[in-house]
């Protein structure tokens, strides 16, 4: 029997860079999903490995996107959605994969209100083994209005890229991502900014595979000064975009909003004392132990 969800149309945008080996993997499971309206987009973002090959290989299944200079995260994003068209938009990473019935379940948990919805992924290697889930269920997603602990700490339960689906008329008021601040983490910036335009809709399944290899940005976690400074910078930027996007709906963020939010206290820590030299903020800085005065 026909059903109203089978008339909605979805758009998977995939942004990859030299992933050739791990790209016929991420395109077949956007093909292969269980609901029929469903439009692959494939940006890769000037290659240098084998990828255009693999991309030809789909021909007319796949919109194929070919950058001439690299842009990074934010400008393969922007690209593929000025040319989607669905009313639902995922945005896939090239080494990544979706479940075949992924599509099928954000339909169904989505309702007029949602602007953002999430998803579990599991963990796999390089060899599709799973090792985990992400986020750990341990870690429940906030759902509903998440607005509040946006302007309170900047920052609410939620997940990675290809653990993510959007509304368009939520992309519409945001989009285009900020290329330079976002050249990586640009789902940081959607995550941020999109559900000041409706609810997030969480989903506690795992819909898809978020694959942990020695090339992608996830794992530079052990070079731990490199990834605390990183992070430390890319909140305050998303920080920025929140207040921008915040002040087009009518809301104030606080000027010290960051300094409520303890990951990113936590993470302003690690890379002060890693490299003392290079404070994160400029009002950073470590006290003597013999003036930090009585405990």
């Amino acid at each position: 029997m026909h059903s109203i969800q089978d008339d909605v149309s979805v758009s998977i945008i995939i942004a990859n860079y030299n992933y050739a080996r791990f790209l016929k993997c991420c395109i077949d499971s956007a093909l292969e999903q269980s609901h029929d309206n469903v439009e692959v987009i494939v940006v890769d973002d000037a290659s240098a490995d084998d990828s255009a090959c693999v991309i030809a290989a789909y021909g007319s299944r796949i919109t194929a996107l070919l950058r001439e200079s690299n842009g990074g995260h934010a400008a393969a994003f922007n690209t593929g959605f000025a040319v989607s068209r669905g009313q639902i938009v995922l945005f896939l990473d090239a080494d990544d994969y979706l479940y075949p019935n992924a599509v099928s379940e954000i339909i169904k948990a989505c309702d007029g209100d949602t602007a953002q919805a999430q998803f579990r992924l599991h963990i796999v290697d390089e060899r599709q083994r799973v090792k985990d889930v992400f986020p750990p269920q341990e870690f429940p997603f906030d759902s509903g209005d998440v607005t509040p602990q946006l302007l309170q700490k900047g920052r609410y339960q939620t997940t990675v890229t290809s653990g993510l689906a959007f509304m368009r008329s939520a992309l519409e008021a945001i989009m285009p991502i900020p290329e330079t601040d976002f050249r990586q983490g640009a789902d940081g910036y959607l995550v941020t900014v999109a559900p000041l335009h409706g609810k997030v809709t969480s989903i506690d399944s795992c819909l898809g595979a978020y694959r942990m290899h020695g090339a992608n940005h996830s794992v530079f976690a052990e070079k731990l000064g490199q990834r605390a400074r990183w992070r430390v910078e890319h909140d305050f930027r998303r920080m920025e975009a929140l207040s921008d996007q915040a002040a087009d709906v009518g809301l104030t963020v606080p000027l010290d909003v960051s300094l409520h939010d303890t990951v990113h206290l936590e993470e302003r820590l690690a890379s002060l004392c890693i490299d003392r030299q290079r404070p994160p903020a400029p009002d950073d800085s470590r006290v003597p132990p013999g003036d930090a005065g009585p405990v």
